[in-house]
């Protein structure tokens, strides 16, 4: 089943990919997720553009990074700094099981949302909050995005960056975000939990610091244990077991090896690519020879894999028992029979009837994808969520007139 969160309610006041994108798999779940957006512009994800690409120039009426963050919930516009604006909130925060933001405690407060207030609408309302760098210490109060707060910060780029290239590596768009999104989406799942067994509503945060220092833990520790800055690596494109490195093949494209027990799958996988010497040459039997002298084995492996196509390679490597992948490409992901099988991409037809794809929550229940779904219309479902919260029409019309709501 798709909706196992069916009956709950997250009220989500959030912009950008990071805290939307966990209310996004949320709502995949089968959550009502209401996406609170101001009456002066909403959520500024709507009008970005990554690489150039505008989305007032794409070929469906959608922005995508919009549709990855905010498919599948409800839009409703409203001014908090107005007293209507705060009242049909606060009816929002009463009416849910969840309140999701990423805004700091500065402005939660200036708004009159801080904890305390938030628990006078609904003592039993799960609060979850996703910043750049924690709830508490001198930086709660700065903002923070994944280029910085998780890639730089938490120490992702350093761990990542080969030693000698001259700039570090950077990051696909919100790939820390999308990251920490999924990682929030659990832990307000498990307050939901732990609230349906105890009575008790927990405070639940995340950040991008967080989320960082989660993905290169293993360096960290390292770092801890050992005295050093990272764990050793080689220069680029090697690797201390060369049985576990990419290797370029004759047409420019690239095989990951990944054979961690090279002593159990290191004689067949030679057979299997034509190189039965290596199998038996004592250099590279057994493993700590295999890595005593990595640069001669690594060298002949880029000898053999320069000499076939990549589809070549596919064929022989089909029945290989030891674990490799093809670097793909976005494109070649998009029509991957894995990825179909599995349904981890929905598609969804714009309002003029074109088809497009995202990528669903990367979490399914009784292999069910989620149903498709779009992001929302700046304020699309402004009335409805109010006709829902008991105002009648002529509430509402007064709210729009004094420009408390879209």
């Amino acid at each position: 089943m798709s909706g196992l969160l069916n009956g709950v309610r997250i009220v989500e006041l959030a912009s950008w990919t990071y805290v939307p994108c966990g209310g996004a798999a949320l709502a995949d779940w089968g959550a009502d997720v209401i996406k609170i957006e101001d009456t002066r512009g909403g959520d500024p994800c709507r009008a970005l553009i990554v690489g150039g690409l505008d989305p007032a120039r794409s070929p469906v009426r959608a922005n995508f990074m919009m549709e990855i963050g905010n498919h599948g919930k409800r839009s409703i516009g409203v001014d908090l700094k107005s007293e209507r604006g705060r009242a049909i909130v606060g009816a929002l925060i009463a009416s849910a099981d969840v309140f999701l933001t990423n805004w700091l405690p500065g402005p939660l407060q200036r708004a009159g949302l801080t904890v305390e207030q938030i628990r006078e609408f609904n003592p039993n309302v799960i609060i979850a909050r996703g910043s750049g760098h924690g709830s508490r210490g001198p930086e709660q109060d700065r903002g923070g995005f994944d280029a910085a707060s998780y890639l730089a910060r938490a120490g992702v780029a350093y761990a990542l960056t080969p030693p000698d290239v001259e700039f570090p590596v950077t990051q696909a768009p919100a790939f820390g975000d999308l990251q920490g999104g999924i990682t929030l989406a659990g832990g307000i799942a498990a307050a939901l939990f732990h609230r349906e067994r105890t009575g008790h509503a927990p405070l639940v945060d995340s950040s991008l610091l967080a989320q960082g220092m989660w993905a290169v833990a293993p360096d960290i520790a390292a770092a801890d244990y050992y005295g050093i800055d990272r764990i050793p690596a080689g220069p680029a494109g090697t690797s201390l077991n060369p049985a576990v490195n990419r290797y370029r093949t004759r047409d420019g494209r690239w095989v990951q090896l990944m054979l961690l027990q090279a002593d159990r799958f290191w004689k067949g996988f030679c057979e299997r690519i034509g190189r039965p010497d290596m199998a038996t040459d004592e250099r590279f039997t057994p493993l700590t020879n295999l890595v005593v002298n990595q640069e001669a084995a690594t060298a002949e492996l880029r000898k053999t894999f320069a000499e076939r196509d990549l589809a070549e390679w596919q064929r022989v490597l089909a029945d290989e028992p030891a674990v490799w992948a093809t670097l793909a490409s976005p494109q070649e992901v998009l029509d991957d029979p894995q990825v179909a099988a599995n349904g981890y991409l929905m598609t969804v037809t714009d309002d003029a009837g074109k088809n497009y794809r995202t990528v669903s929550a990367p979490v399914q229940f009784d292999e069910t994808p989620a149903p498709p779904s779009r992001a929302p219309e700046y304020g699309e479902h402004t009335e409805t969520i109010l006709l829902e919260l008991g105002m009648d029409w002529d509430d509402i019309i007064a709210a729009k007139e004094a420009g408390a709501i879209l």
